[in-house]
């Protein structure tokens, strides 16, 4: 029986590990061909090595799939761009790319460095750009010479980076950005036939375990395994899917799409304020208003 990606062609990024090793795994038990892309960094960002995204494309083709493997800094422009074009010189093109890599380097905001600051952002939210920029000039080009494109692209979000996160500013900040980045793909590429979506996972992985979650998964149902948050990413990868310009949370077995910044209730008075009246229309206009989700961590 076909899978519901089958013979697609998929790249996903920061693919040895947690998050992206599931997915891979998942999309080549559907029938995916995979680009199993790892820098192979420590969970600060530190050091590099290739063996844990040929580990998985081993374990992919033992199970009878198609992958390969690649070790570009996504961040990078034109290792970003030359990861793209591998996959579709591999396999003739590319239909879906999904957005994985990263890594943390947590602090509070008023003692983190400029260093740290710039390293998470350039790595999440750049390193989200990148490929994508690369992917839709190829998307684009097929499209413009009469084919029928169903582009996809999943990026990954997170909690910190739809309600904020104490001492995660950096990534907080980087993940907001990938959340308003997918909505602007969505408008801006529809029309080549490329639908964007972004989840938010809530998982046990190298950036979490021993931080957020405990080291060891417990015996039986495991809502923190990685390999949860995937079959929602695979039905985002592949045909079926019918949605874009969203962002969805996955937590264990509970699936919810989030949405962004809405309108607040409106006061206006139909003229210029006075200073003296902004307080009285700042507060009716908070209080008539959904209230905001809490920052994760705060007290």
């Amino acid at each position: 029986m076909a899978g519901i990606v089958d013979g697609r062609v998929v790249v996903i990024t920061g693919a040895a590990r947690g998050l992206g090793r599931a997915h891979a795994l998942e999309f080549a038990a559907e029938g995916a061909r995979v680009l199993v892309n790892d820098l192979g960094v420590e969970r600060d960002g530190s050091g590099g090595a290739s063996e844990p995204a040929r580990e998985v494309v081993a374990e992919i083709r033992s199970g009878g799939g198609e992958a390969e493997a690649n070790a570009a800094d996504v961040a990078d422009w034109d290792q970003a761009g030359a990861m793209i074009a591998q996959a579709v010189e591999t396999w003739g093109r590319l239909d879906t790319l999904v957005c994985n890599a990263g890594f943390l380097r947590d602090r509070m905001l008023a003692t983190m460095n400029e260093q740290e600051w710039d390293a998470i952002v350039r790595v999440h939210l750049k390193g989200h750009f990148a490929p994508a920029r690369h992917a839709i000039a190829h998307w684009r080009d097929r499209s413009k010479a009469g084919e029928d494109v169903r582009g996809r692209l999943i990026n990954t979000s997170s909690g910190a980076g739809l309600m904020g996160s104490i001492g995660q500013g950096n990534y907080a900040a980087a993940k907001a950005g990938v959340a308003a980045l997918t909505i602007q793909q969505a408008a801006e590429w529809g029309r080549y036939g490329v639908r964007a979506n972004a989840i938010a996972p809530d998982a046990r992985t190298r950036m979490t375990a021993g931080i957020m979650y405990e080291e060891q998964a417990p015996q039986g149902w495991d809502d923190k395994d990685p390999a949860n948050a995937s079959p929602l990413v695979v039905w985002l990868g592949s045909d079926a899917c019918d949605v874009t310009g969203r962002v969805f949370e996955i937590a264990g077995g509970a699936l919810n799409v989030c949405d962004g910044w809405q309108h607040g209730h409106v006061v206006d008075v139909g003229r210029k304020y006075s200073a003296a009246e902004i307080a009285e229309a700042v507060h009716t206009s908070i209080t008539a208003s959904p209230s905001p989700a809490p920052v994760y961590g705060a007290g």
